[in-house]
């Protein structure tokens, strides 16, 4: 029993080196140092290279160069068997490929529509794009916080929304006296949705946004996307 206790001992015992530097001895630290500084320096001129649009505004090729850049200086900063050389190949492979796609970009619109993608309507005049909205990996309620953000209300007071291509939202607002009536925005808005109309006003479609006056009645459709869901439209003016 004694002697099955002392190897517990021996093949379990806690090592603060091994906790500290893993399988490699101290003197890797000045090496990572180094390495940390090189891989610094050329993730610091690679984004040079991108320049300010690179790094302000990301589109989806943009943001594949940026973890390209990331992923290959991470590694030979700190794991020993990775090499310095390796990771410039594909520094200078990465660059010299975005340089190639940008003047692609530049010269074809084709390209850069197929690169960079297109931006897509989301509201217009008051009333959700459907098509547009679906196929955007956009939910409902993160769209309206993005709206609400703005001072938005209700989409009465939105004229135009656009999804750009490196995911930002545009939004052009109604002047305060051409607001329209259009569906609320704000939090627990579409609880009240119902099927049955009891009192004769004017409703919101909670699927797009469609607003228009219904008479009493047990059910209606609405005209734009034929589903059959109301809450009460608002025409409030935007607070900014």
């Amino acid at each position: 029993m004694k002697l099955s206790y002392i190897y517990f001992l021996q093949t379990n015992s806690f090592s603060w080196k091994e906790l500290l530097m893993g399988s490699e001895d101290w003197s890797f630290l000045m090496e990572a140092a180094f390495r940390t500084l090189i891989m610094f320096s050329l993730v610091l001129v690679g984004l040079t290279v991108l320049g300010k649009r690179g790094v302000k505004q990301l589109s989806v090729f943009e943001l594949v160069v940026i973890i390209g850049l990331g992923s290959a200086a991470g590694d030979p900063m700190f794991y020993k068997d990775v090499g310095l050389l390796p990771a410039l190949v594909v520094f200078i492979i990465v660059i010299s490929l975005y340089v190639l796609v940008t003047y692609f970009v530049g010269k074809s619109k084709k390209f850069e529509n197929l690169v960079e993608g297109t931006p897509d309507l989301l509201i217009e005049e008051g009333t959700f794009a459907i098509e547009n909205f679906e196929k955007e990996a956009l939910g409902q309620d993160e769209f309206f916080a993005e709206l609400r953000l703005r001072g938005v209300s209700h989409l009465g007071q939105v004229q135009t929304a656009i999804i750009e291509t490196n995911g930002g939202v545009s939004i052009f607002f109604y002047p305060d006296d051409k607001v329209k009536y259009g569906l609320p925005i704000m939090p627990d808005s579409l609880n009240d949705q119902t099927k049955k109309i009891k009192v004769t006003g004017i409703y919101a479609c909670t699927f797009c946004g469609y607003a228009e006056k219904i008479e009493m009645a047990n059910q209606h459709t609405c005209k734009n996307c034929k589903k059959n869901l109301w809450v009460k439209a608002s025409n409030s003016k935007r607070v900014t």
